[in-house]
């Protein structure tokens, strides 16, 4: 089978393509044929060597991929041949596997989905597992009506907006063009501001009636995520989940304190807090395949290209101007 191995870090070039047996299930396993394979941060990170979990090397990256049972193991009773379903690598030891035309894996650990759904777009799950659990688990409850998305066109972006809505909140995207934000509306934005040409403060007084937002959650981090807490009204929440643009000011205490005392909060989170907790993240997920066979949530696809094309793919995930979902298809 074809499949993309990595076997040092760096660029894109370090993705190769390579020739590897068919894997063979075990008794409790089931070989799944790969429909649509999503591209996510996390194998970002695993080919550059920055990922706090790290597979051993040579690594076949990944941590998502639709696909049909096409064999099952001899105790296998959950799945049968010809079953569509979601692999996730957040179930696996390994955060990876999914970059292949084949996996085998415990059949306990993969997600049945409903029939009728489309295959490319469940391959954009994972982003919902992350949206999901920033809206419901990390916010603990917080009572809350407007939420600020940075990176509001990305695969989690999108999820936000898409999950907020559903809840009945509204989501305010901040991106950094015109097409960003018109895209950002289409996925049930209330509203979007273009960062480069906008003024955000003043735009979110306008659209919040001077309230500003109650949460905001943050994948960039960065120098300047201390910003973000101006834009927050009285109880405000910031919940950081990521560090696009590198590790957060450690000094969050000084723009929480800024005049007008507002009592604000700060959080961080990632999802590697389900790996000893792993019903909560499957409790979760089957919800999220709920909303799915319902329509309440769709990955839009930006593109599909050919797993073979791998680097390709991740120059295309890396220049900013992916809209939605990057999947790879064998």
């Amino acid at each position: 089978m074809k499949a993309i191995q990595i076997r040092r870090t760096g660029g894109p070039e370090v993705l190769e393509v390579t020739d590897l047996p068919m894997p063979v299930p075990s008794a409790t396993q089931v070989l799944v044929k790969a429909h649509a394979i999503g591209v996510c941060m996390p194998e970002i990170m695993v080919r550059k060597g920055r990922y706090h979990w790290m597979p051993p090397l040579p690594a076949i990256p990944g941590i998502e991929m639709s696909g049909t049972v096409v064999a099952v193991g001899d105790k296998v009773t959950s799945l049968k041949i010809g079953q569509a379903v979601w692999v996730s690598a957040r179930e696996f030891k390994d955060r990876g596997g999914c970059y292949a035309e084949y996996l085998a894996a415990d059949a306990a650990s993969l997600y049945a989905l409903p029939p009728g759904v489309d295959l490319d777009e469940a391959a954009g799950l994972a982003n919902y597992q992350v949206a999901w659990h920033l809206l419901y688990s990390a916010a603990r409850g917080f009572d809350y009506d407007w939420v600020l998305v940075p990176a509001a066109a990305g695969g989690v972006g999108t999820a936000l907006i898409q999950l907020a809505r559903a809840a009945g909140k509204r989501a305010i995207g901040l991106v950094s063009s015109k097409e960003k934000a018109a895209f950002c509306l289409e996925q049930g934005a209330v509203a979007a501001i273009n960062y480069k040409t906008g003024n955000i403060g003043e735009e979110i007084k306008a659209a919040t009636g001077g309230h500003g937002v109650d949460l905001i959650l943050d994948p960039v981090g960065g120098p300047n995520m201390g910003k973000l807490f101006d834009y927050l009204g009285p109880f405000g929440m910031l919940i950081l989940y990521g560090g696009i643009e590198g590790p957060a000011d450690p000094n969050v205490l000084e723009p929480m304190r800024r005049s007008p005392p507002r009592n604000l909060a700060f959080r961080t989170f990632t999802m590697h807090i389900f790996d000893e907790w792993p019903e909560r993240r499957a409790s979760a997920t089957h919800e999220l395949l709920r909303l799915f066979a319902a329509g309440t949530i769709r990955p839009p696809i930006y593109d599909r290209i050919p797993l073979t094309e791998a680097r390709r793919a991740h120059q295309t995930f890396e220049s900013g101007k992916v809209l939605g979902k990057l999947i790879m298809k064998p």
